[in-house]
């Protein structure tokens, strides 16, 4: 199944960071994102566009994750052209995830 299927992803952009936060529709599927979406999968996911380290932040209250994608200092999303290099375009592609 689709990781959209049983989470939906809210992003946002600030200078060299972006932050992508999975939210389980339900409780009882907050396992499962903690299981399925780790950071080794999320940094082999977005390899070929980030090359700092991710951290994924726990937030079991909420039934959410919180990923934090660093980029190198000076490749801000702001002052790129590239369209699909913003948070909410990778919260698009993690949601698209097989898990």
């Amino acid at each position: 199944m689709k990781l959209r299927e049983i989470a939906h992803a809210r992003t946002g952009d600030k200078g060299n960071l972006v932050n992508i936060s999975l939210i389980a529709y339900r409780d009882d599927d907050y396992p499962l994102l903690e299981q399925q979406v780790t950071v080794q999968r999320v940094t082999d996911l977005f390899a070929s566009m980030i090359t700092c380290p991710v951290e994924r932040f726990c937030i079991p209250g909420l039934g959410a994750l919180n990923f934090v994608l660093h980029r190198p200092p000076g490749e801000s999303v702001t002052r790129s052209l590239a369209l699909d290099a913003h948070g909410k375009t990778l919260g698009f592609v993690l949601l698209n995830i097989e898990i």
